[in-house]
């Protein structure tokens, strides 16, 4: 599986099927009660940001989708039961929400809106007319407020198959996407009767977002975590993250997202990036955040890194193949400005990168509600912050197979005022994503950026470490 941009994404032209709830799936549906279930923080915000943005009349673009190409005839049929089977192991595909007055409201549908039918919706010659079709669906049907919140689909032709999968972000995150379409596969080649091994149980997200209210309310202002959050932005004068150079925008200003990919190191160049990590006392993961902490000193004087990255949630509970959010986020901050080389800042890099796993056992939102009642952070709680994500796809269970290696994963492309990064590695590739303003500006300091960190990356595999430098010019600064 690779991240790419949606645009990327081009199947070959076919005969387009998509599969929706049957008459019956409907009516259950539409007979579903409340459920007492909570949603989780991230589900909570998120779904009052589109909540928002509906009543602004703004398109949807809070998705994310992937796709895969399966060899053989389809058979519609199997792929309807794999469907439903997939549904019916995932009990938050069978909810939807309602906010009113801030308020999130959960509905869950019995077993009964498990059943789904095929139905075909034309054809297409050219990649744009694939695009604008996916794109339009996806906005109009992959949305939390009415079942289901995803969308499937296939594009059929003589002897292969494209297989899609989208949801509204309050239904997945990207460990589920990675997830998904092998499992989708994998349920459809049993019902073809091939023989693979059938997908292991998964626990409900309904349950992680219970205990995640639990575990919530056993931190507060004195708890070491928040603490530690507290420590670091009040080194950071209370600010977010931001991206180090400049992207074109006004302060509070966003603009529309555009998608930057770059190759970075071959296989061979990544297994000597990580023997350079381990080297100096620090896993590959670290080292991620020590080369960019490098790039921003070298390129902008910042002295000391301050970032937020990703972290899974997913070893809370048995939710190792379950569909959901199963995310917290943590800062990982230390000081880069009085380092020679890679090797001192990828230690430093490393125990601050284990200290983020132990800050994030606390819910982001219990931290965020203890910093905003204190004071320390104020505005700074309506910003969005430049992240950093690194995820080693080498270790997900459908690795191995086609439907994985074959597979695309892709986002909606709305606005950001940042330039955040997912540093991903599988077997080939060590490459990047970014989310970015499509503007010149933006587009001309995250090239610099990008070029700057890819040397970075590949002379510590050439050279085993690097030497700092600070470019002539730049003025070393604490903090951004």
């Amino acid at each position: 599986m690779i991240i790419t941009a949606m645009s990327n994404w081009k199947p070959a032209p076919g005969l387009l099927l998509e599969w929706h709830p049957t008459p019956e799936a409907l009516a259950a549906a539409g007979s579903a009660p409340v459920h007492p279930a909570p949603p989780s923080f991230l589900q909570e915000d998120h779904l009052r940001a589109v909540a928002a943005a509906a009543a602004r009349g703004d398109d949807h673009h809070a998705y994310t989708g992937v796709a895969t190409e399966i060899d053989g005839v389809l058979d519609r049929d199997a792929l309807s039961r794999a469907l439903s089977e997939y549904v019916l192991r995932h009990e938050l595909l069978r909810c939807w929400f309602d906010v009113e007055d801030g308020a999130v409201t959960r509905h869950l549908g019995s077993s009964d809106v498990a059943s789904f039918a095929p139905s075909e919706a034309g054809t297409f010659e050219t990649d744009a007319e694939f695009q604008t079709y996916v794109r339009a669906r996806f906005g109009c049907e992959a949305t939390p407020f009415e079942w289901p919140g995803f969308v499937v689909g296939a594009v059929e032709r003589a002897g292969s198959f494209t297989l899609y999968y989208a949801a509204d972000h309050a239904f997945t995150d990207g460990g589920s996407q990675a997830l998904v379409i092998s499992e989708l596969a994998d349920l459809y080649a049993l019902e073809i009767g091939e023989s693979v091994p059938a997908p292991a149980e998964a626990g409900s997200h309904l349950d992680y977002a219970v205990d995640e209210r639990a575990r919530a309310a056993h931190y507060g202002p004195t708890s070491p975590e928040i603490l530690a959050w507290k420590e670091i932005f009040a080194k950071n004068a209370g600010k977010m993250p931001r991206f180090p150079l400049d992207l074109g925008l006004a302060d509070g200003e966003r603009g529309p997202v555009r998608i930057v990919e770059r190759y970075l190191l071959d296989a061979d160049a990544t297994a000597a990036l990580d023997r350079a990590c381990k080297s100096a006392g620090a896993r590959i993961s670290s080292g991620v955040f020590a080369a960019v902490a490098i790039t921003d000193y070298e390129l902008a004087g910042v002295r000391d890194y301050f970032g937020i990255t990703v972290l899974s949630t997913r070893h809370l509970g048995d939710y190792g193949q379950s569909q959901g959010w199963f995310v917290n986020f943590a800062p990982v901050a230390f000081p880069v400005g009085d380092a020679s080389t890679f090797a001192d800042v990828a230690v430093r890099a490393h125990d601050a990168f284990e200290k983020s796993k132990q800050v994030a056992a606390a819910p982001v939102h219990a931290v965020l509600g203890a910093l905003a009642s204190d004071g320390t952070l104020g505005s700074e709680l309506a910003v969005s912050p430049n992240m950093l994500s690194y995820i080693d796809f080498r270790w997900f269970p459908g690795v191995g197979r086609s439907a994985d290696a074959r597979a695309e994963h892709f986002t909606g492309e709305g606005t950001t005022a940042n330039a955040s990064m997912w540093i991903n590695r599988d077997a080939d590739h060590f490459y990047l994503c970014a989310q970015v303003p499509d503007n010149p500006v933006a587009a001309a300091s995250v090239e610099r950026y990008h070029a700057h960190l890819q040397t970075v990356f590949d002379n510590i595999a050439r050279e085993g470490d690097y030497t700092i430098t600070v470019p002539e010019g730049v003025a070393a600064v604490a903090g951004h």
